[in-house]
This record gives structure tokens, C-alpha cells and sequence, in this order.
């Protein structure tokens, strides 16, 4: 029986990897929803051996796995946001999007993860392939950065330009919303959100820093926790992205690689 009582809070779910060092994957989005004022839920899609120097190995989980973690969780609570992060394999990726279409689970903000910081590949053509077809439909806002565009695409980003023309792009695949982030080119943090077909720019001075490890994760949880408050996509946006510049500025510089950032920093939901 689904716990409804009114003062119950926000649920959100994450359906991510779990990186043992902290910086990514569910745990950093546990803290962003914790952060954001939601309840945090997750279900783990693979076991990645990993620190902030590299990604040394994962055992992934199998389709049945992710979907018995997933099932007890949406039978007790109402689930308010979903992000999906890590979906390592085409099984698992179709269990996932099985998901969304037979329950009543949110429009999730996919964040199309395919390589790590340190420049691991987690995810293989095959499974990528399965979630363009799959799951790309099913998002609420697909947030993938430069390198997942253009390796989404096909096509090369080096500007705004053709941050715009792959926004564009992926929608005609099928994503109701894209929001390609611009922190891989040189400049200043530009994020170019397409929602059907009105762009919004979101811009911020760019912090000259190692600390990004887990950005992606936490930017995408952060969407997810503010659209499951009620918030529209573009004000969704806009707070995840101030709370993300705030807590690479904030960074604790763990670690010898590319530290985690701090998600301890207020949310400012108004800009």
C-alpha cells in the first residue's frame, strides 16, 4: 500500500551506478536529492571499482536485479522525480524503460552516462543503441554533455552553434527536452537547453578547476529533485546548475585526480 499521508516528503529515485569513492553515481545523487529537500531512493545498475584517479573495472547488474529494486520501492512510496544514470547494458536499459511504461514512475531526466571523468567507456554501442530507441522517448529532459552528444550525433560540438544543432538533433530522435552541457569547451559554462524547440541559455563563469568528478550525476539529480517539487524544466535547470557552479567553487579537493564537489552548499532555487 503506497504511503500517502500529507506530510510526507518528496520521494525521488535514482537508477545509477554505485561508485565506492562518494563523488558519483547514486550516492552523489542521494546527497543532491537529500540537498534538495526529497526523500532519496535508489537502485543500483552496477558496481563500478573506482577513485577519483580512474574507473579500474564494474560488475554490472542483471536486468532482473535492477528491476527487483525498483519494484518494492514503487509499491510502498508515491515517487515524486526519477533520474537514471549508469544503465551499463541493452538488458538493462530495456528493463528500465519496461518500467516507465508499465508504472506510474515519473518522466525521468536521463543522463545519458557512456564515460567517466577519468575516460572510461561504461557503456557499449549495443547498449547505447537501446537507449536512444528505448529510452530516449521517455524523458522528461535528456542532459547529456559535449563528448555524449557527439558520440549520441555523430556530429562534432566545438561552439554554441553546434551545441544547438545536436539539441535539435536529439530531439528528432525522440527526447522531449535536451539539455547539452558546454563545460568541455573552452570559454565560459554554457548550457544550451532545447524544449521543444525554445532554447534557453544558461550561463555561468567557468571555475578553472580539477573538482568535477560526479558534476554530470549531480546536475541531473538536481533537475529531477526540483521538477518532482513542481518547478518547470527551465527553473529546474537554472537551480541545478547555480547549485552545481557553487559546489565545484566549494570543492573539498579529495583524493590525487579529479576531486569530488561539495554537496553540502545551500540550493538557491531563485537565482
Amino acid at each position: 500500500m503506497t504511503n500517502t499521508h500529507p506530510n510526507q516528503p518528496l520521494v525521488a529515485l535514482t537508477i545509477a551506478g554505485f561508485d565506492p569513492s562518494g563523488g558519483a553515481g547514486v550516492i552523489a545523487d542521494i546527497k543532491t536529492f537529500t540537498q534538495f529537500g526529497c526523500f532519496a531512493t535508489a537502485a543500483v545498475t552496477s558496481l563500478t571499482f573506482q577513485n577519483t584517479t580512474n574507473v579500474f573495472g564494474a560488475v554490472h547488474q542483471t536486468a532482473e536485479a535492477v528491476r527487483r529494486q525498483v519494484l518494492p520501492i514503487i509499491e510502498d512510496f508515491h515517487i515524486a522525480g526519477v533520474k537514471t544514470g549508469m544503465l551499463p547494458t541493452r538488458e538493462v536499459i530495456n528493463e528500465v524503460a519496461r518500467l516507465f511504461r508499465e508504472t506510474e514512475l515519473p518522466m525521468p531526466v536521463v543522463d545519458p552516462v557512456v564515460r567517466s571523468t577519468s575516460g572510461y567507456d561504461l557503456i557499449d554501442d549495443e547498449a547505447l543503441r537501446a537507449l536512444i530507441v528505448e529510452l530516449l522517448p521517455l524523458a522528461r529532459v535528456l542532459t547529456p554533455n559535449i563528448p555524449e552528444a557527439e558520440r549520441i550525433t555523430g556530429l562534432r560540438i566545438t561552439n554554441e552553434d553546434g551545441m544547438r544543432r545536436a539539441a535539435q538533433l536529439l530531439r528528432e530522435m525522440g527526447a522531449r527536452a535536451v539539455l547539452v552541457k558546454g563545460g568541455h569547451l573552452a570559454g565560459e559554462a554554457l548550457d544550451v537547453l532545447d524544449e521543444h524547440g525554445l532554447i534557453t541559455l544558461f550561463r555561468e563563469a567557468k571555475i578553472e578547476t580539477t573538482a568535477t568528478h560526479g558534476t554530470g550525476c549531480t546536475l541531473a539529480a538536481g533537475i529531477s529533485a526540483c521538477l518532482a517539487r513542481g518547478m518547470d524544466l527551465r527553473s529546474a535547470v537554472g537551480a541545478a546548475k547555480r547549485f552545481v557552479t557553487d559546489a565545484i567553487r566549494h570543492a573539498p579537493q579529495l583524493g590525487r585526480g579529479h576531486s569530488p564537489i561539495n554537496h553540502s552548499v545551500p540550493v538557491r532555487f531563485d537565482p
